[in-house]
């Protein structure tokens, strides 16, 4: 079954201070399945890199190594819509107290019915009182 993915778990592919259990079975689970996620994700794990670069855990030359394995991820980025940022997402980021980027990966998986694939916390446990099944 496909999955929706968060920056977090993508990061924590590319990271070694970050690896995880929980990345690696979902990058396990990536070699036979899609996965998708929202608009802001591009943006967010290229954040993510430039934090990681700049706080010396990652050196600019393995930039294009990491790149490429990002690139190769079978990962559906879902076309965003203001209406959806300014109505679901800004619903469930207040109601949970979540980022507007994080209420979009749960907005997400709530509207395809997709387990989210997250290590982040406070978005597991949003997705827990949603009803929204956790990537295992």
């Amino acid at each position: 079954m496909p999955l929706v993915i968060d920056a977090s778990v993508a990061l924590a592919l590319c990271l070694k201070d970050e690896d995880s259990a929980y990345a690696r079975t979902i990058a396990a689970r990536l070699s036979y399945e899609d996965a998708t996620a929202p608009e802001v994700w591009p943006v967010e794990v290229a954040n993510g890199l430039v934090v990681a670069e700049r706080r010396n855990r990652l050196l600019r030359t393995e930039l294009p190594r990491v790149s490429g394995f990002l690139l190769a991820l079978p990962v559906r980025v879902d076309d965003g819509s203001l209406d959806r940022a300014l109505s679901a997402v800004l619903d469930l980021a207040g109601r949970y107290t979540l980022s507007a980027y994080d209420a979009s990966y749960l907005e997400l998986a709530r509207r395809t019915s997709l387990p989210l694939a997250t290590l982040d916390g406070r978005l597991r446990r949003a997705a827990e009182a949603e009803g929204v099944p956790l990537a295992t």
